[in-house]
């Protein structure tokens, strides 16, 4: 089971994911063994982020004042949750210690002006450090035995590109088994921060923002859990973004390829790699709000109930910008795509949506509009005046896509979505749709996206009970 930070932030939450941790070890007179996998309290991945800047600048005051804050928020929890005076001093000291290691840490980085994406990746897992001792002592608290560690000291093992490392499965599962079985057997409840591993050198890498529901699955197929439970603040995955329609709905249960569609292009609330380590192997992966325990949430699994209703979703991404480059020297040239992207790459921009036509003339690129500025530079440097001749970008457009697994080999699905957008007098810029048909996308303005989305979402049904 994996606890976001939304729900470990307050003593009145953390109370409630100890009830939920307790109903599940022991469920109508049955034990069960369960491992549970926590991120850092809300809102502190983004404050240890956001001291690059005074890091670089040398600024100490800055620092001084976060671990100030860090200090009394971990502290404040831990006295307003743990009523039993020996666990509570007990779980202040370690805090208070792994507090006083971070500062040292901070203390030398500002020293020297300098943060490596190696030294970040350290600086980031205290955010998970700090949390799971509170999270194992509130445990112990209520009478269940528990132990808490890093990925690292589980065993978790991954390549060494810090920020978003992957797992190297094979080493991962046996050091994980060897570390974790044991502990079940006891009848211990281990506590394992999310987000964390340690490459082949022993250094700490972390997974990704959101990493703590990819450690989840990661371990849960390491030692073949029945199902995997990721625990929030929000109902499960819903049929669109209810910020755009007020009836979205929450999607009872869908596939793990088009829960993986769903992932990859933009929807909230897991990982994008989550889901590669439980559809291996075949492991359910269930999303629940820890606050609202009578809603059943979305259950992804392979063995989906057959459904009338072949579309599932509706997705928007804002904030993007289409980039096109052009020219001749395109034409019948092997290898021009892969020198755009290879260039465009090696300056870190990512591309999100691709479409060239048969032509060859042009290739039409999506990307995050944070990126545009740097990705004009690089093509200009490099390319423009040789391979290609122009560039023209349209900026404040947005991605539209329609997800489902039914949409596989049913004639007329494509007529009837862009249909749909044009009665609400919306353009399509331009359109991708890969071979497996699991998903459609188009591109729009921005200003058109809302009426694109709500139009598809009644057009198919999508508030409707399936």
């Amino acid at each position: 089971m994996k606890f976001g930070g939304s729900v470990l932030n307050e003593p009145s939450k953390l109370n409630k994911i100890i009830k939920i941790c307790a109903s599940f070890k022991n469920t109508n007179g049955v034990k069960n063994d369960i491992v549970c996998v926590v991120s850092a309290l809300s809102g502190v991945t983004d404050k240890i982020l956001s001291l690059t800047g005074p890091i670089m600048k040398g600024n100490r005051d800055a620092i001084k004042i976060f671990v100030d804050d860090m200090r009394i928020i971990h502290i404040n929890l831990i006295e307003e949750t743990i009523t039993d005076k020996v666990l509570r001093l007990e779980a202040k000291e370690i805090v208070l210690g792994i507090i006083d290691e971070f500062q040292d840490i901070l203390d030398g980085l500002v020293l020297i002006s300098e943060i490596t994406p190696r030294s970040l990746d350290h600086v980031l897992s205290f955010g998970e450090r700090l949390s799971s001792p509170i999270v194992c002592y509130s445990l112990r608290n209520e009478k269940l035995k528990s132990e808490y560690y890093t990925g690292k000291d589980v065993g978790i093992v991954t390549d060494s590109n810090f920020g978003e490392a992957r797992p190297l499965m094979n080493t991962t599962k046996l050091r994980v088994n060897a570390k974790l079985l044991p502990l079940l057997q006891q009848d211990v409840i281990p506590v394992i921060t999310g987000f964390i591993g340690t490459d082949q050198h022993g250094h700490i890498t972390t997974l990704g923002r959101s990493g703590s529901d990819y450690t989840a699955t990661i371990i849960a197929s390491c030692i073949n859990a029945n199902e995997v439970y990721l625990w929030s603040d929000v109902d499960g995955l819903l049929t669109a973004d209810p910020s755009i329609v007020d009836n979205a709905r929450v999607l009872d249960e869908i596939s793990f390829t088009e829960a993986a569609e769903m992932v990859l292009f933009g929807a909230k609330y897991i990982h994008p790699r989550a889901l590669e380590p439980v559809m291996d192997s075949n492991i359910p992966l269930k999303i629940r709000n820890a606050f609202n325990l009578s809603h059943p949430g979305t259950t992804i699994t392979h063995d989906v109930k057959i459904s009338d209703n072949y579309i599932k979703s509706i997705i928007a991404i804002r904030n993007t910008a289409l980039l096109d480059v052009g020219g001749g020297g395109m034409v019948g040239s092997p290898g021009t795509a892969a020198i755009i992207f290879d260039t465009l790459a090696k300056n870190k921009v990512n591309i999100m949506m691709i479409s060239q036509g048969p032509s060859e003339s042009s290739i039409s690129m999506v990307l995050n509009k944070a990126d545009l500025g740097k990705a004009i530079a690089s093509l200009e440097l490099k390319l423009l005046g040789k391979l290609i001749k122009h560039l023209s970008v349209q900026e404040d457009v947005s991605i539209v896509t329609v997800v489902g697994s039914g949409m596989r080999g049913i004639k007329g699905i494509a007529g009837k979505i862009f249909t749909s957008v044009a009665k609400e007098n919306v353009n399509v810029i331009m359109i991708a749709q890969g071979s497996s048909e699991l998903n459609l996308a188009f591109v729009v303005r921005d200003v058109d996206c809302d009426r694109a989305v709500k139009s598809l979402h009644k057009e198919f049904g999508l508030d409707k009970t399936q």
